[in-house]
Formats: C-alpha cells, sequence, structure tokens
C-alpha cells in the first residue's frame, strides 16, 4: 500500500507501536470519572513549585519519566522528543524536559497538540531516523488562565459555553516493535476558519476544523464511520459535539453514535461545575494514555480514528480582534494482534 493517500493523509507501511504511555493530572481530573485509571494525580495544584507555569513543566518531566520507565525491556532509550504546550514560548516543555537531554522538536498545535506530536513521531520511526521516540504534552488550568484569561483571583463569571484547561500531562513512547497498539495512518489537520471570535466558545471554533480532518480522512481512505469503533475528538465539549454532527452530517458521514470526545469523558459537567467538558493539551493526551489506548490494547476496541483538535489564539490575536480558527489532526490507533 502506498504510503501517500489521497489528498493529504498517510498510510504507514511499518505501522509504528506505541508501546508505553503515561498520565499525570491533578486533583481535580482524579476526581472526575476516568480518575481511577491515571497513573498519577497530584492533590497539589502548585505541584511543590513556585509558580503555574514551574508545576506545568513538572507535571510533563513526571510523566515522560514515567512512560519511559514503562518502555519494554530492550528497547533502545528515545532518541528524539516531539513536544509543546499551550503557554507562549512553549516554555512549560522547555524548562519541563530540559533535564531528559534529548534533541527536542517543540510544537504547537494549541490543544491538538498531542495529534501532531503523535503524528511525527510516527513518521520518525517508520522512516528510520529513530527506533523510539518520546511524544510529550501538558496543560494546567492556572497557567492557561493567567495567560488567555484572567488571574484566577478576579473570580469572573464562565458562560455555559465554557470549557475547563485540564491540569496533567500525558506522554507516549513510539517505537519499531514491541507494543499491543500501532499507528496505523493519520491525516494531517488544514487551518479552518469560520470567523468565530468567542474565545470562551473553543468548541465552536474546533468544530469546523474536526469535521475537515475526520470527512477527509474518511475521503482519503475509502471508509465510513463503521470502520471504526469510534471517532474520538479532542476537547469539542458538549457544545462543539452538537455542531460536528451537524456539520458532518451535512457533508454526508453520520457520526451519531460512532463519535466521543475526551472533554465530554474527563469530567463529570454537571457534578464537577465544568459546563461543557474539558480543553487543553492534556485533555485529549491524558484521556488517551489512561482511557483509550488501553481499551485497544486489550482488543475491547480494534481500531479508532482519534482526532485531537486546537483553537490557534494568542491574546494578541485576541486583543486586535481576530478571529479564533481552529485545527484538528486525525490519527489511527489500531490493536497489535
Amino acid at each position: 500500500m502506498d504510503t501517500i493517500v489521497g489528498k493529504q493523509s498517510i498510510q504507514f507501511q511499518k505501522a509504528p507501536y506505541i508501546v508505553s504511555a503515561a498520565s499525570v493530572v491533578g486533583k481535580k481530573e482524579g476526581e472526575g470519572p476516568l480518575g481511577s485509571q491515571f497513573d498519577e494525580i497530584e492533590q497539589d495544584p502548585m505541584a511543590g513549585q513556585n509558580t503555574w507555569e514551574e508545576a506545568e513543566s513538572a507535571l510533563q518531566k513526571r510523566a515522560a519519566a514515567l512512560a519511559m520507565e514503562k518502555m519494554p525491556a530492550g528497547l533502545s532509550a528515545a532518541r528524539y522528543l516531539f513536544s509543546g504546550d499551550l503557554l507562549g514560548q512553549l516554555i512549560a516543555t522547555s524548562f519541563g524536559v530540559m533535564d531528559l537531554k534529548l534533541p527536542l522538536f517543540g510544537l504547537y498545535g494549541a490543544c491538538s497538540t498531542i495529534g501532531e506530536a503523535l503524528m511525527l513521531a510516527a513518521m520518525t520511526v517508520q522512516g528510520g531516523y529513530s527506533e523510539t521516540v518520546l511524544a510529550l504534552t501538558s496543560s494546567h488550568f492556572g497557567s492557561a488562565e493567567k495567560q488567555f484569561r484572567f488571574p484566577l483571583e478576579y473570580g469572573g463569571q464562565r458562560p455555559l459555553a465554557a470549557t475547563w484547561t485540564v491540569t496533567g500531562s500525558g506522554a507516549f513512547v513510539l517505537a519499531s516493535q514491541g507494543g499491543k497498539a500501532r499507528i496505523s495512518g493519520a491525516t494531517p489537520g488544514k487551518v479552518v476558519d469560520f470567523g468565530l471570535k468567542d474565545s470562551l466558545n473553543m468548541g465552536a471554533c474546533m468544530a469546523p476544523a474536526a469535521c475537515d480532518t475526520i470527512c477527509r480522512h474518511l475521503e482519503d481512505f475509502g471508509r465510513q464511520p463503521s470502520d471504526y469503533d469510534y471517532i474520538i475528538t479532542g476537547d469539542l465539549g458538549s457544545v462543539g459535539q452538537t455542531i460536528l454532527l451537524d456539520l458532518t452530517k451535512e457533508r454526508g458521514y453520520d457520526l451519531t453514535g460512532r463519535h466521543l470526545d475526551c472533554g465530554m469523558l474527563i469530567y463529570d459537567s454537571e457534578k464537577q461545575d465544568t459546563h461543557a467538558g474539558g480543553s487543553g493539551c492534556a485533555c485529549s493526551a491524558v484521556t488517551l494514555a489512561a482511557h483509550i489506548l488501553p481499551k485497544i490494547e486489550k482488543n475491547q476496541w480494534k481500531r479508532v480514528l482519534f482526532v485531537p483538535t486546537g483553537a490557534l489564539l494568542s491574546t494578541v490575536s485576541y486583543n486586535e480582534g481576530q478571529s479564533v480558527p481552529g485545527i484538528a489532526h486525525g490519527v489511527v490507533i489500531e490493536h497489535a494482534g
């Protein structure tokens, strides 16, 4: 089968394996529906550090170390690292992974970053540039609110369409052999802008990009939604999910019963007051590591299309009145029997 598929997709002829994964989350995430499935739950929002940003870096460092500890015996150490976060200049990543002494490819795809990291790591392994690669990302409620919105002390009222930034970090080791789940294909996403300007309704801003990537993926591979156990987006939340289902149906694909969203899985929106659900780079990463991947490894799910979603805004673009474009990256993860 050709490596290049359709207009923008990739088929991995030697599908790289996800050989280990780790999830480290905060107290609120640990109190949610997936709480028992995470590797570590940090009760201190500061993680023993002096700032929110340092806390986020600490979560990255712990997730990376844990993922590497869980690697199967006999594999060589990771040669490269693909990682990113939401903060300006990727400071959570640069300070968090410094002690790992690994060559770093710093990535920014907003909340879709783990999809980008997994995709590029898989390309690196299949291309023979490294037997083992680490993919990593993080977010933190405190650091995200500080950068994009208001100081926590301000106590601003959040609209019902808003999502809650996940505090945590997810890490994955990809290798040419040794796992029970593999990345068999990918569809890199395009920037899609419907002109929306409400930064507190990111689900609506990202849903068009998710629709574009999902539909393009299905067209490129000649598949239907029924070819997947689930198509799982990153952090559209309940508002974004409704929009996505309407948009894909207009394109001829009915995702009813086939769609899940990490932002809706990680919190109990009613009991935890998270409104539309979860968001942040860690949202899809920790949900994949703790909840989705184990189901694939156990062959409870044979194939999923994992589609992390990102809202491409900054404080500068928002203050200058720009819209909030979205992006989504599709990664096919299959059971390796």
